[in-house]
């Protein structure tokens, strides 16, 4: 097991972490979804699920890779945290995702507005998902977010464009444009549901 991972799995669920902080961040991200059940604004609202489902999933398949390599996770979280979720996810982390979908579907222009002559939407997926992919790279070269193996690197980065942000911001966007309201809680409800029943099963197996 590298340092890194055991620096983070020494925090992992430790109650002893909490943060008063935690309370008002939490008010913080229910207000923003709060304002937009208020306006009815169904799209931005479940786009911002969308995207925070899919993060859940990430994190859940890098936990189980951890638990499987025995060596590293694909990403870690290591350093002072109100709480550990995951290996790779914290709750700053997991807050700061709830809102991420908000704001990426807050800033979508009509479907029908071209960018530099294209489509916005594929180009919107590719300047979010690069933009949080040097991001990343400044919390790695800090030491919070740590990378320990050789294809998941900063000198390597379509990796972390193509696996870990292109597909929040597909689903972010996708949900966002779907027609009906139903559709939307459907999709939403099934990525959830999907993140909720991995979580209890492979939490209880103590994979997690």
């Amino acid at each position: 097991m590298t340092d890194d991972a055991r620096a983070a799995l020494a925090h992992l669920r430790d109650p002893s972490q909490f943060e008063w902080y935690v309370i008002p961040l939490l008010l913080l991200v229910l207000y923003v979804y709060a304002a937009e059940v208020e306006r009815r604004n169904w799209n931005v609202l479940f786009a911002g699920l969308a995207l925070w489902g899919a993060d859940w999933f990430n994190e859940i398949w890098n936990a189980l890779f951890f638990h499987f390599s025995g060596r590293a996770p694909v990403w870690g979280a290591r350093g002072e945290t109100a709480y550990q979720i995951l290996i790779g996810l914290n709750i700053e982390i997991c807050f700061m995702f709830a809102v991420m979908g908000v704001v990426a579907a807050k800033l979508l222009p009509p479907r029908d507005v071209r960018v530099l002559g294209m489509p916005n939407r594929p180009v919107l997926i590719a300047v979010n998902s690069a933009a949080a992919v040097g991001v990343e790279i400044l919390l790695n070269r800090a030491g919070v977010l740590t990378w320990d193996w050789d294809w998941w690197r900063a000198g390597f980065p379509f990796v972390l464009f193509l696996v870990g942000y292109v597909p929040f911001f597909v689903a972010c966007f996708v949900v966002h444009d779907m027609p009906r309201v139903r559709t939307k809680a459907v999709t939403v409800g099934a990525i959830l549901g999907v993140d909720a029943l991995a979580l209890a099963v492979f939490g209880s197996l103590g994979w997690l």
